[in-house]
């Protein structure tokens, strides 16, 4: 064990697949002064603070209250609205890990919630590192890693956002590290004394024992990907639609390998077991198969409806409309969900062309950015699309470029760049469904600009 701890702490031989410390501890400060001179731990109190997490924190407070997993609309009309599966759970049991101990609603939970954020988010840079050195170069690393870390749009869901899309960035981006470091893409950048192998020779002949059989570092890492991806079903379900094919990418070529398949299928299993409890507490709850999160009818409606235009019809939102509120206390939240999903395939089948229309204005949103209110100054909304959309075409010419020169993992990045979106092409969209796609966004904006070629000047020599 201190041949491992020496090997990794050793100056002498670094690793280039880890970011210095640095990096991280700077973000997370940054994060935290910002937050705190800016006041942006003081949630507007409005809605009776419906602000402070939305639905995740009524939830969070109905938990604290003795009501159970529920109520994520309640208000001052309706109390108590029953249970519910219109999230998953990750994030409001942290909210209410946090209301317990620093009050429900309160600006010291807020500052909290914002500080373990920026730990996530400074902990994002990290992985960025990683994968922009396992898969360019660690110049790239390095500039993708500090514009994560200093970069305002990269923190701002961090410091002002009481949402998942943090934690939930931070998970699938360490998920991405892990499926490079299952395929061994960059691993010939690791310094040999890092390698398993040489610490265990170097701990046998030291007499420091080997007795007892050690987990192999390729299952330890499988195990640790199913685990991480059951914390992201948790936390953001939607994500889940990357797992197969990020999964696929990893086993296939590496089938050879001793226990492969044993290994993956050992990860499977402790996914399935992360996430059995909370389908189990669904059945119970509702006596329906809700595996994850039970609001897609709503959610569908609400994005596809009469009055959709590429956005959530928010006045028809229960959190909004006191007749849809009603409607769901007295229906349940199943059943509401089950009428509102019913009443949503019969609208999108009676007008194919508003649901086209819809999601072709979703994809621009996704990629250029979600217009804000019409009162905001037109100078402000032009400066923000430009910079989303700069970002996005940036990473998409970057993700081009790195699949014409066949960079290990394009392949697989492109797939993220594909697959993610399409819940919110055909749903409803947000600038913050684009966050978890933003660390790759990032690192190949990076690549992009950093293959750029000068220009060779023609020989002006006589001959």
């Amino acid at each position: 064990m201190l041949a491992r701890l020496r090997a990794f702490f050793n100056p002498a031989t670094p690793n280039p697949l880890r970011a210095p410390a640095r990096i991280f501890w700077v973000a997370f400060l940054v994060r935290i002064l910002y937050m705190t001179l800016a006041h942006t731990y003081r949630i507007r109190v409005s809605e009776d603070h419906f602000q402070f997490g939305w639905e995740a924190g009524r939830i969070a407070r109905a938990l604290l209250t003795g009501y159970g997993y529920a109520d994520p609309f309640a208000n001052a009309f309706i109390a108590h609205t029953g249970p519910t599966a219109w999230l998953p759970p990750l994030y409001p049991l942290l909210l209410a890990a946090i209301f317990r101990v620093f009050g429900v609603f309160t600006p010291a939970s807020a500052w909290v919630l914002f500080t373990i954020q920026s730990a996530f988010s400074a902990a994002t840079a990290l992985a960025t590192w990683e994968i922009a050195a396992r898969c360019f170069s660690r110049r790239v690393a390095l500039w993708s890693a500090w514009i994560w870390a200093l970069y305002p749009a990269a923190m701002q869901y961090a410091v002002r956002w009481p949402w998942e899309m943090t934690i939930t960035t931070a998970i699938f981006t360490f998920t991405l590290v892990l499926a490079l470091r299952l395929r061994g893409i960059g691993n010939e950048s690791r310094p040999p004394l890092l390698s398993s192998r040489t610490l265990s020779e170097r701990s046998e002949s030291k007499g420091e024992g080997s007795a007892s059989p050690r987990i192999s570092a390729q299952l330890r890492n499988w195990l640790l990907f199913g685990l991480l991806w059951a914390l992201i079903a948790l936390s953001n379900s939607t994500l889940l639609i990357f797992l197969p094919v990020c999964a696929l990418w990893i086993l296939l070529p590496t089938l050879h390998r001793p226990h492969a398949v044993r290994d993956a299928t050992l990860a499977a299993l402790l996914f399935l077991a992360c996430i059995a409890p909370w389908t189990l507490r669904n059945w119970q709850a509702f006596h329906a198969f809700i595996p994850l999160r039970g609001n897609l009818g709503a959610e569908l409606y609400m994005g596809n409806g009469p009055g959709s235009n590429g956005l959530l019809m928010e006045f028809d939102h229960p959190f909004q409309s006191p007749e849809q509120l009603r409607l769901y206390a007295s229906l349940g939240e199943v059943r509401y969900v089950a009428q509102r999903g019913a009443l949503a395939k019969a609208f999108i089948a009676a007008h194919p062309a508003h649901f086209c229309a819809d999601v072709a204005r979703r994809i621009y949103f996704f990629w250029a950015g979600v217009p804000h209110p019409s009162d905001e100054a037109w100078y402000n909304e032009a400066g923000r699309t430009l910079n989303f959309a700069f970002l996005s075409i940036a990473g998409l010419l970057g993700l081009a470029l790195a699949l014409r020169r066949r960079i290990p993992a394009a392949g697989l990045f492109a797939w993220a760049f594909l697959l993610l979106p399409i819940p919110y092409y055909l749903i409803t969209v947000h600038a913050r469904f684009r966050h978890p796609l933003e660390p790759l966004i990032c690192i190949l904006a990076v690549y992009l600009f950093q293959s750029a070629e000068r220009p060779t000047r023609p020989s002006t020599s006589v001959r």
